[in-house]
């Protein structure tokens, strides 16, 4: 039972730092224990490990040393490279491999048929296809002689978005769209720079995204469930659950009967619930990630407009906070001036509301959210395609 346990903890750590890692900066973890580990994560380890080894590179190389490992982290961290592509393609092929090479000696199976074979690796390709597209896809870049279809497309709200040009690209800069820093390009509705993908995520190519993450999340459930068969073929076939009751004497009921079986799985067949694990961790992660920018897409808002409107509502609460607190101010200062009241009661005056209560409350107007099916629509055909295909019919016609 110990080793049971031991597996659990360690899938629920991995869970929570995985979770953390990937998801920990959305704005619905904000203020959770989720949101700090990923801070810790993302600032405060690295931070550490930079700068300890900043000192142990200095300490034994020099100066030397301390600029290659700062050309090395501006490699890796602020231009465009194809490391975690590669890290993919690893983990994908690395997994394909581990399940082919220690679950489909068992299919066909009792519960599962020998077409698994080859829908698998088919399954495989076409997640890698998606990744293909989604990397290599123009995400939408604005350029001098396109920059107008995007002008056109998405109006500016003068809320988040105000007219103004690119202090780099030195092009009017459409509403929606962003500089990338690590590209070097603006990217009209512009969602973030993705490094698995080693691309921006923009009009362009945000349904390759989608796929991709909602193909990648039907790929590691489809192998957990499959190797979750695999297992329970393997049960059947062995007669386990007749031998612990027969001759062993076990009550027939799941609660007497899981400890045993588990036992048994995890002694004859470890590689199998590891990979299963695995992929259902990863499911539940890229099932969030899917839902997450689902709920973005239907909304018609991007995960770069997510955090202009947290910081356009933070702002405005605190123009309201500041509004308020002066005019509180000017009114207690205009009863001092006039004559005098009788003192008020202590109980009233403790459970007085203050005005910061009465703050006006700050609503967003996402002046792009055009309805369900308009929202799902721009997603599949961007708006700039569409003006594009109607000017070159009205110029043909």
């Amino acid at each position: 039972m110990e080793v049971q346990w031991i597996l659990l903890c360690h899938g629920l750590v991995t869970t929570l730092v995985l979770v953390s890692f990937l998801c920990g900066q959305w704005p619905i973890f904000e203020g959770t224990p989720i949101q700090r580990i990923h801070h810790f994560l993302i600032f405060g380890a690295y931070d550490y490990f930079q700068f300890s080894n900043q000192r142990f590179v200095g300490f034994v190389f020099g100066a030397k040393g301390t600029n290659a490992i700062s050309s090395v982290e501006y490699f890796c961290c602020d231009r465009p490279n194809p490391i975690l592509q590669i890290i993919y393609l690893a983990i994908v092929g690395g997994t394909y491999f581990l399940v082919a090479n220690s679950s489909f000696g068992y299919i066909p199976g009792y519960y599962i048929g020998e077409i698994h074979r080859y829908t698998s690796l088919l399954a495989v390709g076409v997640g890698v296809l998606l990744f293909l597209l989604t990397s290599f896809s123009d995400p939408g870049t604005v350029k001098a002689d396109n920059v107008s279809q995007y002008l056109s497309a998405y109006p500016y709200d003068n809320v988040i978005y105000s007219e103004k040009e690119c202090s780099t690209c030195k092009i009017p800069k459409p509403a929606r769209s962003k500089h990338c820093s690590i590209c070097d390009r603006c990217v009209a509705r512009f969602d973030h720079h993705c490094g698995w993908m080693n691309n921006c995520i923009g009009e362009r190519n945000i349904q390759y995204f989608m796929a991709f993450l909602l193909w990648h999340t039907l790929l590691c459930i489809y192998g957990t469930v499959a190797i979750g068969l695999i297992l329970a073929g393997q049960i059947k076939e062995f007669k386990v659950i007749d031998i612990l009751t027969v001759y062993y004497g076990i009550e027939n009921s799941f609660r007497s009967l899981s400890p045993h079986v588990v036992q048994w799985l995890l002694g004859a067949y470890n590689t199998q619930i590891l990979l299963m694990v695995f992929l259902a961790i990863v499911s539940l992660s890229l099932a969030g990630f899917f839902g997450y920018h689902a709920k973005l897409c239907l909304t018609n808002t991007t995960t770069n407009e997510t955090f202009k409107w947290q910081e356009y509502v933070s702002w405005q609460r605190k123009l309201n906070e500041a509004r308020a607190s002066s005019a509180a101010l000017k009114a207690s200062i205009n009863g001092m001036s006039s004559e005098r009241k009788p003192p008020e009661n202590k109980w009233r005056a403790m459970f007085r509301r203050s005005p910061l209560k009465d703050v006006e409350v700050v609503v967003t107007n996402n002046i792009y959210d055009k309805g369900f099916f308009q929202n799902i629509l721009e997603i599949i055909m961007p708006l700039s395609r569409r003006q594009l295909s109607l000017r070159t019919k009205s110029k043909s016609g």
